[in-house]
């Protein structure tokens, strides 16, 4: 069976150290960290974890360690949030929530996973981040919080699975 490549946004990271979002942020990690998943980051992750508390910055250097898969802004990610931008799927100023998703687009990553309910993870955005996708060329990509990507639950609950 293939391992997924799940693309980790910065707000997972943070969720470790949010007492709501705790439980399934350190089971997906704990999933990284197992080899259930392969964790695929980025430079815009990276940017984004350099202005973070250090217990983040800490979790995203122990990340790096476990050997993911780290994605580069390029030309065609650029193109493809211009694509996002001429589309109206979000306000320019959220760029960096389309360059996640550009950059998890274009690599083919399994998922994307994020906390992040107003721009990313929202039934409505995440057709309309899928519709561009297709239009340019791309496949759709899948979009979860972590709550659904983990294994977290499972284990205990889905023993004759």
């Amino acid at each position: 069976m293939k391992i997924l490549r799940i693309y980790v946004d910065t707000s997972v990271l943070g969720g470790v150290f949010d007492p709501e979002f705790t439980p399934w942020s350190k089971g997906l990690i704990e999933d990284f960290r197992r080899g259930r998943f392969i964790p695929v980051l980025s430079d815009v992750t990276a940017a984004e974890v350099a202005e973070a508390p250090e217990p983040v910055r800490a979790l995203h250097a122990e990340m790096l360690a476990l050997n993911p898969e780290v994605l580069e802004v390029t030309a065609e990610t650029l193109a493809l949030v211009n694509g996002y931008l001429i589309h109206g799927t979000l306000a320019p100023r959220f760029r960096s929530d389309m360059l996640h998703i550009a950059l998890a687009t274009v690599a083919e990553a399994d998922a994307l996973v994020s906390w992040n309910f107003k721009h990313i993870v929202r039934l409505d955005n995440i057709r309309l981040f899928n519709a561009v996708n297709i239009e340019l060329g791309y496949k759709p990509l899948s979009i979860y919080s972590p709550r659904e990507v983990t294994t977290h639950e499972r284990d205990e609950d889905d023993s004759g699975r």
